[in-house]
């Protein structure tokens, strides 16, 4: 009788992995609250996305099962991911070339 929601031998880490990734996770957004109220100038985007990909890599190893998936699985994440930062770089080209126009007033 091994249902969905067993752990017993899925290799998924148990309840102490939840555990554990829940702790971490309070204490990364804590962390981001923190960094909310800092003066980071020019880091503070950087610091909240890698702040937030940190969470969102724990959730999918852990809580979506991605480190006991099939590998066609983690090749279908990975290929998203890689998609998501082609269009991601394809916007920010686009944004870092518009300073030349004049509603810019440098």
């Amino acid at each position: 009788m091994s249902g969905h929601g067993s752990n017993s031998g899925s290799g998924h880490g148990g309840l102490g992995a939840y555990f554990v990734v829940f702790t971490a996770l309070m204490v990364f957004t804590g962390l981001t609250l923190w960094a909310a109220y800092q003066h980071l100038g020019i880091w503070n985007t950087p610091v909240a996305l890698g702040i937030a990909t940190a969470k969102a890599v724990m959730v999918a190893l852990i809580f979506m099962h991605l480190r006991s998936s099939p590998k066609l699985t983690v090749i279908v994440v990975s290929t998203s991911v890689v998609f998501l930062a082609f269009l991601i770089l394809i916007t920010l080209s686009d944004y870092l070339s518009r300073p030349w126009l004049p509603i810019y007033g440098k």
